[in-house]
């Protein structure tokens, strides 16, 4: 499906003008600027001043001295109101909400109901004030991060450092952040060390610190030193641009919820047009002492209550807050769609290296025979050094890497290990198969052992080993906790490493259900065999890059996509950007929380409608209760919507 590309200068514009895209309204003007309340402000003291003349009976308060008083006070907040519904006629689309609160004042006036006139208009005009507010409020979020875009960047060019547009910055260029200053083009760290505030970008606050050649990412805010940084992305594709567009393009994919109520909306307001015609004539035929002036009052009343403000402007604002507060909390969903589909997941797949794991080796134990460890390791590391194995670098990791051993006559025994000399003394390292293959017994122990495991010999010795593991990530087991109790039962684990590792970090997290040894076209296998139950509602966590079939046939796509990951975003459907499991449990929450508040409120919308409907069929409604049906409830819902932006979801 081809996604709708919103320009970001037009939502900034949008974003000012206090609407979104979705709620099809066009009333200019911020809440923000006073000038927006000043035609409020005049309608209703004008309002407040003629009803009290009309209460103290003043003289000269009659005839047309009090018809031109009243339409003065109309006029501030229902002339544009009058334009929009004429605009929305001329264009063929007759049934929107400017043109019914246009005839049901307009017939007011006509009856001589001038101050319930004036006053349906003003509460309107204040109703959407509060929801351009409301909608700025949800948006702040998208603002903050407009506001994060750099402006300039300090480029090094003919011996020095020039100020110029990020977008004029070609990929290798050399830029320099100062202290306080945002990172302006995704690159590489030239500097020794740094020290980023990832806050806009990973909703985390936390300082994050690289070190050289190390990626750093647009957005990001340089708290320590002045650092210089190799540009490696233009402007348009760095990691601040395309999150941008996520979140843009997001309030485009509605979900079915707001789909169907906008449909039923367009449906539903003729029916009760025509019924409003019904209910001015049609008593003329029963009633025998029928008055044209009582039943179109009643039926200006059905007009009023008639407008789908409640249901067509706090639903989608319901959504948009959703879409906000999980942007707040470093997850972006690319629609509301997905904030429905989350609600609904009951199965969740899931990668273990860099889901559940770090994906980074780490020294687990180290086992010496008859050696000093410090001394073990010495040699070890001496060795390590001529070797660039991820392995090896996870040992020169190790306390003791600062000694001044040095390996000689190193070489690489093909699938085996290595073979050197230190201190004069032949070195092995490697697996049981180089242990063999030179004679040397290795304990039974090391039998079972399921990580990667490094064996050593010295002198045709053995004298130990060092357990190689893949570190979990802090929060993988209390992640696992809260799926459960968020009602998430089935949980499996399909990994692409071996079998035997797979099986025991599943037993460390209390996954019953785990696949080791798996090829991404064999993990996709097992996600299509659980979508034969109709029953189950898939999610899979991943990295993003080698599990981008399962994630696109998934029912929703979680991607621990971190900072810059092309694959994530394009592939998945929602994006974790801190790569921590337990933001899984949070989405849950949020499409939960996001949901009960958008049937809350179109339970509320619905349920008062209908009852001030029938009361003023029968007559026992006035416009003021109409005003509430309509006005009152979109108000009402639109404050529900926006304690989304308030709530927690720890």
């Amino acid at each position: 499906m081809k996604k709708k590309k919103v320009n970001l200068r037009d939502l900034k514009q949008d974003s000012k003008a206090g609407h979104s895209h979705d709620d099809g309204h066009n009333h200019g003007g911020s809440p923000s600027d006073f000038k927006t309340y000043i035609p409020a402000i005049v309608s209703f003291i004008m309002l407040i001043a003629g009803i009290a003349l009309d209460y103290f009976g003043v003289t000269f308060f009659k005839d047309w001295i009090r018809i031109i008083w009243y339409c003065i006070a109309y006029l501030p907040v229902g002339l544009p109101v009058v334009k929009e519904g004429w605009k929305s006629v001329k264009k063929g689309d007759v049934f929107t909400e400017f043109f019914l609160m246009s005839i049901a004042t307009i017939g007011a006036f006509i009856i001589g109901e001038y101050p319930e006139g004036v006053a349906v208009m003003l509460f309107y005009a204040v109703g959407e004030l509060f929801q351009n507010a409301a909608v700025n409020r949800a948006k702040g979020n998208i603002k903050a991060l407009l506001d994060v875009r750099p402006k300039e960047a300090n480029v090094y060019r003919n011996g020095a450092y020039t100020n110029v547009s990020p977008k004029d910055v070609s990929i290798g260029e050399k830029i320099q952040i100062r202290v306080g200053e945002k990172v302006p083009l995704d690159g590489v760290l030239l500097s020794e060390k740094g020290s980023l505030n990832t806050a806009a970008l990973t909703g985390e606050s936390k300082p994050n610190s690289v070190l050289k050649e190390d990626k750093v990412y647009a957005g990001s805010i340089n708290l320590d030193s002045v650092i210089e940084v190799e540009v490696t992305n233009n402007f348009e594709d760095s990691s601040i641009a395309r999150i941008l567009d996520l979140v843009q393009n997001a309030t485009a994919r509605k979900s079915k919820t707001e789909l169907f109520i906008r449909k039923f909306a367009r449906i539903y307001t003729p029916i009760v047009v025509f019924l409003a015609i019904g209910v001015t004539f049609l008593p003329y035929v029963f009633v025998d002492d029928y008055v044209f002036r009582d039943w179109l009052y009643r039926a200006l009343i059905f007009l009023v209550i008639s407008c789908p403000c409640a249901l067509v402007i706090s639903i989608p604002l319901g959504y948009f807050g959703g879409l906000g507060a999980a942007s707040k909390n470093g997850i972006l969903f690319k629609g509301a769609s997905f904030l429905d589909a989350m609600t609904k997941i009951n199965t969740l797949v899931m990668d273990k290296t860099g889901t559940v794991t770090k994906g980074v080796f780490k020294i687990k134990e180290i086992k010496v025979i008859g050696w000093e460890e410090h001394e073990f390791m010495k040699y070890l590391t001496a060795m390590e050094e001529q070797s660039t194995h991820p392995i090896a670098k996870a040992i020169m990791e190790y306390k003791g890497n600062g000694s001044n051993y040095k390996a000689e006559n190193v070489s690489e025994i093909a699938g085996k290990g290595l073979k050197g000399t230190v201190n004069d003394k032949t070195v092995l390292i490697g697996n049981k198969s180089l242990m063999i293959a030179n004679n040397i017994e290795v304990p039974n122990e090391t039998e079972s052992i399921v990580e990667s495991i490094v064996l050593v010999a010295i002198n045709n010795a053995f004298v130990g080993y060092v357990v190689i593991a893949d570190e979990l990530k802090e929060d993988a087991k209390d992640t696992i906790t809260a799926l459960h109790e968020v009602g998430i039962k089935d949980i499996m684990m399909l990994s692409g490493d071996k079998n035997s590792i797979t099986q025991q970090v599943a037993k460390s997290l209390h996954i019953k259900n785990a696949k080791g040894g798996l090829l991404p076209e064999e993990k996709l296998n097992e996600v299509e065999i659980l979508k034969q139950n109709p029953e189950n509602k898939i999610a899979f966590i991943g990295d993003g890059i080698n599990d981008a079939p399962v994630l696109a046939a998934s029912d929703v796509g979680i991607a621990m996509g971190g900072l810059g990951s092309d694959v994530a975003i394009e592939t998945a459907d929602v994006i974790i950007q801190t790569d921590q499991p337990s933001k899984v449990v949070r989405a849950i929450k949020i499409g939960r929380s996001t949901r009960k508040i958008v049937w809350q409120n179109i339970i509320l919308a619905f349920g008062v409608k209908a009852i001030v409907l029938i009361l003023g069929a029968g007559g026992l409604a006035t416009m003021w209760e109409a005003v509430f049906a309509d006005v009152g409830v979109a108000l009402l819902a639109i404050l529900n919507a926006v304690r989304l932006q308030r709530m927690s979801w720890d």
